[in-house]
């Protein structure tokens, strides 16, 4: 306990630093996944993605990124087996090796999992610095599964939403008609699984409490507001076949859409991945604070608000370069596919969050993306770049493990 007590301050100042660094780094890679598929079909540039993705990242970080974040720290390694000072310094390292790998990630341009990056870095400092037995195997199982079962889930929900599309709208006598009619009801959906969520799951430690019912009744009545809106921008839009395209005004009305998907994958991928960096600085905080480890506590505030201020930043600094992977490498989006690929990775993303799985918002997206592409043929993928964003994704649980594992070592002999 001595050492927790003598370097406490700077422990504190240390995890702060790290976990904001951390934030950094899922707002430079992760939230330019969210924002891709906007800037590549052209509906959103990229200074007013960057905006709506701070404003709706913040959101859902503070307001809805409590409930995955007891996951990530108490459901991958065993706290009785690891003592106080082992837990501060795995953490530190964790944090720090995930901060390292999301940088070099970003500088490539690679868009790989913030919650592939920290789920490697603390099974590292666990089974090298405590014991393997210490890391909950059984727990990292429903976390691995969900990296196959996040794409698979959100590329078929894109494949059937796009395909509707095509039967409602892009395949008929008067499209630009039937975009009117139809789009209120996809603008409906958005609006509704977004509310849904954040009010049946996020709201709890900002101290508002509803029941199932009156979450649902909200939720139906934002649905309801977002359509409003929508039909209102809409009503100004004319239809005026361009020389590229017949579907011109269809896919403006499309692109109208896609800023409330936006705003909808932004939320949901701070109220999911904001855990990343929150939950190792938020255990390392309740060490410091009672000298013991609990294997759930709440999150502060502060905490949450850190982790928002980070994913903030790095998405204003450094998110341009996956923004450009995402949106314009893998398979040529309009805003109909785009909004195809949102609309699926946001439910997918809202679905895990709910039920506490932390699922990678990149895997769900680039699935999401897969899909829709997969709807027109193999030939419309670029399948050099898709082998690129694979290897990175298996490459990145055994770089933060090895980094961790660095970082823990030299900790401990600092400190130790």
């Amino acid at each position: 306990m001595t050492l927790i007590a003598e370097y406490g301050t700077l422990l504190l100042v240390l995890a702060c630093l790290f976990g904001f660094f951390m934030a950094w780094g899922v707002g430079a890679n992760d939230v330019a996944n969210a924002m891709g598929t906007s800037v590549g079909s052209r509906a959103l540039t990229i200074k007013q993605a960057i905006l709506i993705a701070m404003v709706f990242e913040f959101l859902g970080a503070y307001l809805a990124g409590g409930s995955v974040t007891q996951t990530i720290r108490s459901g991958i390694v065993d706290s009785s087996m690891i003592s106080p000072e082992q837990m501060v310094f795995g953490m530190l390292a964790s944090l720090l090796a995930a901060g390292t790998w999301l940088l070099v990630a970003s500088i490539k341009g690679w868009p790989v999992s913030t919650t592939h990056t920290i789920i490697g870095a603390v099974i590292g400092f666990a089974a090298v610095g405590v014991s393997v037995d210490s890391v909950k195997w059984m727990g990292v199982v429903p976390i691995v599964s969900s990296w196959v079962i996040s794409p698979f889930l959100s590329g078929s929900i894109a494949f059937m939403i796009f395909l509707s599309v095509h039967k409602l709208i892009l395949d008929t006598d008067d499209p630009f008609a039937n975009a009117k009619r139809y789009i209120p009801i996809y603008m409906f959906a958005v609006g509704f699984i977004i509310a849904l969520m954040t009010l049946t799951k996020g709201l709890k430690h900002v101290g508002l409490n509803f029941t199932d019912l009156q979450s649902f009744g909200l939720a139906v009545l934002s649905g309801l507001a977002v359509t409003m809106i929508g039909v209102i921008l809409m009503s100004r839009i004319k239809d005026e076949p361009s020389k590229k395209s017949h579907l011109h005004g269809v896919e403006r009305v499309f692109a109208i859409l896609m800023i409330f998907t936006a705003c909808a994958m932004a939320f949901a991928h701070g109220s999911n991945d904001v855990a990343n960096a929150v939950g190792p600085l938020a255990a390392i905080v309740g060490v410091l604070q009672s000298g013991t480890i609990h294997a759930q506590s709440t999150v502060p505030g502060w905490v949450l608000l850190l982790g928002a201020l980070g994913i903030v930043v790095g998405l204003a600094t450094y998110g341009y370069r996956v923004i450009a992977t995402i949106g314009k490498h893998i398979t040529e989006l309009t805003p109909s596919r785009g909004f195809a690929a949102e609309l699926a990775a946001a439910t997918t993303v809202v679905g895990a969050s709910g039920i506490g799985l932390p699922v990678s918002t990149t895997h769900t997206l680039v699935g999401a993306i897969l899909g829709v592409g997969m709807a027109r043929g193999i030939a419309a993928l670029n399948l050099k770049v898709i082998g690129t964003i694979f290897t990175s994704w298996v490459v990145t649980l055994p770089a933060g493990a090895i980094l961790s594992i660095i970082y823990f070592l030299i900790f401990s002999a600092i400190f130790g």
